[in-house]
């Protein structure tokens, strides 16, 4: 008696599963969903090659200085680098004398606390320390950035999608939200007349919302000098940080290539030892 009730309810259940497909697909078909700004107008990344890029990408040493010089210079007055060491640095190619310089010289201080009073203090920063914030919390954050808080881009390489892509289309995206076609040609504001930016924001279509609170942070060629004498475009700056910004988020990345390599080609061999093995374990036999 109880298999057949719990047969009839499995096959209610199945049925109302059906019936709910059925109806939700029936009102997709006859009224479609309502196209978003969002979706209609939100643009992929570029496309850009990096040198850490495919299975035996490895990284650009010099760029990667150029990259932490843009950092340093531009995006640390807002961007903090909570997962990374002064240290690291040596990965980038700077010399330990290079490394104490730069942690001793940075612009926030570390936070600390004073050995005699308790008190919170500051003090130079060390090889050891993270990077410090160039906040003091994230209410200083916000009130500094009209209540937008700039995020910690240790991870933002491997936080977005595209990860260094989305990075340098982010930064070389921003433009002007007048007369602004996607790629089937439709006018932003002719196709949307309320979607225009507030006053407080601005229009970026790789942005998820194509709103965003950071102003272009790359405002003009030349930003920086580079040491090597490489010329300091906007696209030459965002490729470079958005390089520096993928080695940050995977700083052991030539490391699992390297690795990878190495295990494929142990995993050839042992293939190739067990095939013969077999070969010469069932030679006598006849099938």
């Amino acid at each position: 008696m109880v298999r057949p009730i719990a047969m009839l309810a499995g096959l209610g259940f199945v049925g109302i599963l059906l019936y709910s497909l059925i109806m939700g697909a029936v009102s997709f078909i006859s009224e479609p969903p309502a196209k978003t700004v969002e979706h209609e107008f939100h643009l992929h990344p570029k496309e850009v090659h990096f040198a850490s890029d495919g299975p035996l990408g490895k990284f650009d040493r010099q760029q990667l200085q150029r990259g932490f010089q843009v950092y340093k210079e531009v995006c640390a007055a807002c961007h903090s680098l909570h997962q990374v060491a002064f240290r690291d640095f040596k990965d980038l190619g700077f010399s330990e004398a290079e490394v104490k310089a730069i942690a001793k010289g940075w612009a926030t201080e570390t936070p600390s606390v004073n050995p005699e009073t308790g008190e919170p203090a500051t003090r130079k920063s060390t090889p050891a320390d993270k990077i410090p914030s160039p906040y003091a919390n994230e209410v200083a954050a916000r009130a500094a950035n009209n209540n937008a808080l700039p995020p910690d881009l240790s991870l933002m390489a491997k936080a977005r999608h595209d990860g260094g892509a989305y990075i340098y289309s982010l930064l070389t995206g921003y433009t002007d939200q007048k007369g602004f076609k996607n790629h089937a040609g439709q006018e932003l504001l002719k196709e949307f007349p309320d979607a225009k930016t507030p006053d407080s924001l601005h229009f970026n279509p790789y942005f998820a919302n194509l709103n965003i609170a950071m102003p272009p942070p790359l405002a003009a060629d030349g930003q920086v000098t580079y040491a090597d004498g490489t010329v300091a475009t906007k696209d030459q700056m965002a490729k470079d940080v958005a390089a520096f910004l993928i080695w940050s988020a995977e700083p052991k990345l030539e490391a699992r290539h390297q690795t990878g390599v190495a295990v494929i080609i142990f995993l050839l061999i042992a293939t190739t030892l067990a095939w013969f093995s077999y070969r010469n374990i069932w030679a006598g036999i006849k099938h």
